[in-house]
């Protein structure tokens, strides 16, 4: 029985995989169509569906909006109940259905063409009465839904849903949608932090920063590292010029070689050339240069220009703020 199972979840997705297949062949003219009415759109694209394929709508028109091109759903039935009043004469109308004969929808194509906006069909049937009625249809057939019952959609779902996706492609590459496009509008997303956040948004600055001189001894050095809690301190020459950095590890060394650690001088403990940042760049660009060299702050200039930095980040403040999550 178990093998009875696992032959037809197989033969499933072999038939849908085929299906989708041969969508391919219908990005036409058609399909170019579509897209260029799509994207001179002055309003919005309005997906109209019910039951299935209104799940479907739902999913094309949440695409859509995150990627560019801003869209809503309306229930087919809703809209004969009042919906209807949210679309416009600059708007763009999807129609969604496999039969092509969903008397939801049919019903409001009159209403609709009053207003006179384009109405583009993600049809299974080409020979229906809503494709007789939509400006442009775009061919979601299948040969058969390959479920058992030869009913439920399956492959018509699916298949859809690609030709939708093939449209949120073909007008992301229109508009020349960028990554960080999509990250404006996801700003509440891992991405769009990883994308948005610069050094800047999240460093330590002013007082915060941990500063002592060359000349400072190691008592005094100490004191500041404490009390800043970061576990570095910048040490700067007597022209505010970066030189180098003290660390905890810096510490152990000193204490395991120096004798009467405390009273030598911070030139004389510090690590050179220590590692920074440009105040502009990307937190995730200042993450993986705390991964590349194993390091746990980066001081901050502004342009990377010599002199005193303006801020220093330390990885907890990358973290904490779920650029990785």
């Amino acid at each position: 029985m178990l093998k009875s199972y696992f032959e037809k979840a197989k033969k499933l997705i072999q038939a849908e995989s085929e299906a989708i297949a041969n969508l391919e062949n219908r990005i036409d003219d058609k399909f170019k169509r579509a897209v260029d009415t799509l994207y001179n759109v002055k309003g919005k694209v309005i997906i109209i569906g019910v039951g299935k394929s209104g799940l479907i709508g739902r999913k094309i028109a949440a695409t859509l909006s995150s990627t560019g091109t801003p869209s809503f759903f309306i229930h087919a039935y809703e809209a004969g109940h009042g919906d209807l009043g949210g679309i416009s004469k600059n708007d763009a109308l999807i129609v969604v259905s496999n039969s092509g004969e969903t008397d939801e929808i049919i019903y409001l194509i009159p209403f609709i063409k009053k207003i006179k906006v384009p109405i583009i069909g993600l049809l299974g049937k080409t020979n229906s009465t809503l494709a007789n009625k939509c400006d442009i249809v775009l061919s979601t057939r299948v040969e058969a839904e390959p479920c058992p019952l030869g009913i439920v959609p399956t492959a018509s779902a699916i298949v859809t849903m690609a030709m939708g996706d093939a449209l949120v492609v073909a007008l992301m590459d229109k508009r020349q949608f960028k990554k960080t496009d999509f990250a404006g509008l996801h700003p509440a997303g891992s991405l769009g932090r990883r994308l948005l956040t610069t050094v800047s948004d999240l460093m330590h600055r002013g007082d915060q920063i941990p500063f002592a001189f060359e000349e400072n001894n190691m008592h005094e050095v100490l004191f500041v590292m404490t009390k800043k809690g970061l576990g570095i301190v910048g040490i700067l020459d007597k022209a505010d010029n970066l030189v180098g950095v003290i660390t905890d590890g810096d510490l152990r060394r000193g204490l395991e070689k120096k004798n009467d650690f405390l009273n030598h001088l911070a030139k004389d403990i510090m690590s050179k050339n220590p590692k920074c940042i440009d105040v502009s760049s990307l937190a995730i660009d200042a993450l993986h240069l705390m991964e590349e060299f194993a390091i746990t702050n980066l001081f901050v200039f502004d342009e990377l220009k010599s002199g005193k930095p303006t801020g220093i980040i330390h990885i907890h403040d990358i973290l904490r703020y779920g650029i990785m999550s």
